[in-house]
């Protein structure tokens, strides 16, 4: 009676052991730190991850670091927003399939009081230059994140090339940018959808410039190409990719709300 308890023992723990295993297929994503500190990611992968039996392991990064790990094999797929860098990706035959996902805008934010007046510029580029004018404090990613690629043409079309103790290169995500521009009392360029989710109990920073046209930050998706890495999970990569562009990802983005407020726009089909 032992030999067989211990038997039926033997075979129960085998099959847990086997069951997990079974749901152990992983998906690497490299993405933004914008998509994980927005929470976005809490919501829309496990929808996903039950229906395909897999789990979804993220790699938050700037834009930059993010597609160097789709270069070299180590993630699936790439989720990210710099779209010159996205093309060059594609171009260079690291990546394949590109798909829309969703999009949000770039603001400015800076201290309530505004000590550098860019609350009455009328573009962009005016309002970095009233920023650099006075020196006023500003905080960077300085990561090549999508963010910190935008910034850099911004400076370039303000014609002004950052530089002293007032011009901090942080080289941290979206979050912690926010955190340090909020303790230095400074201005920062950010993506709505983590400032919206930061506002209410981490920052105290206001938007200071949004709307212009050139602040616009979409967002794509991109499968590593197999043909680089035969490694990779193209199949499952485009499975997800078809997931988030498809009926019920898209609403799962479209309803995302942090305190009310929407923190990605899909496009209109």
């Amino acid at each position: 009676m032992r030999l067989l308890r211990m038997l039926a023992a033997i075979l129960a723990i085998t099959l847990a052991i086997g069951t997990v295993a079974a749901a152990e297929e992983r998906l690497k994503m490299s993405t933004t730190t914008s998509t994980e500190n927005s929470g976005l990611l809490k919501v829309l992968l496990p929808p996903f991850e039950q229906q395909n039996n897999c789990k979804v392991d993220v790699i938050a990064v700037g834009t930059g670091k993010s597609l160097k790990i789709g270069e070299s094999g180590d993630s699936d797929i790439v989720f990210v927003h710099a779209r010159t860098l996205e093309d060059k990706f594609v171009a260079d035959g690291f990546g394949v399939n590109r798909k829309d996902v969703m999009y949000n805008d770039f603001v400015i934010l800076g201290p309530a009081d505004d000590p550098a007046g860019v609350k009455g510029a009328k573009t962009t580029a005016e309002a970095l230059a009233r920023i650099a004018a006075k020196q006023a404090p500003f905080v960077s990613r300085g990561d090549e994140s999508g963010t910190h690629v935008k910034e850099k043409e911004l400076w370039k079309a303000a014609g002004v090339k950052p530089a002293g103790a007032w011009y901090v290169e942080a080289g941290q995500g979206m979050g912690e940018v926010i955190i340090m521009a909020t303790e230095k009392r400074a201005y920062t360029l950010a993506d709505r959808g983590t400032y919206n989710a930061f506002k209410k109990a981490k920052t105290d920073l206001k938007i200071i410039f949004e709307g212009e046209q050139g602040l616009f930050n979409p967002y794509g998706i991109i499968a590593v190409n197999p043909a680089k890495h035969p490694h990779v999970k193209y199949d499952l990569a485009m499975k997800f990719i078809d997931y988030v562009t498809g009926a019920e990802g898209q609403k799962i983005i479209a309803d995302y709300r942090v305190d009310g407020e929407p923190i990605f726009f899909i496009y209109q089909k």
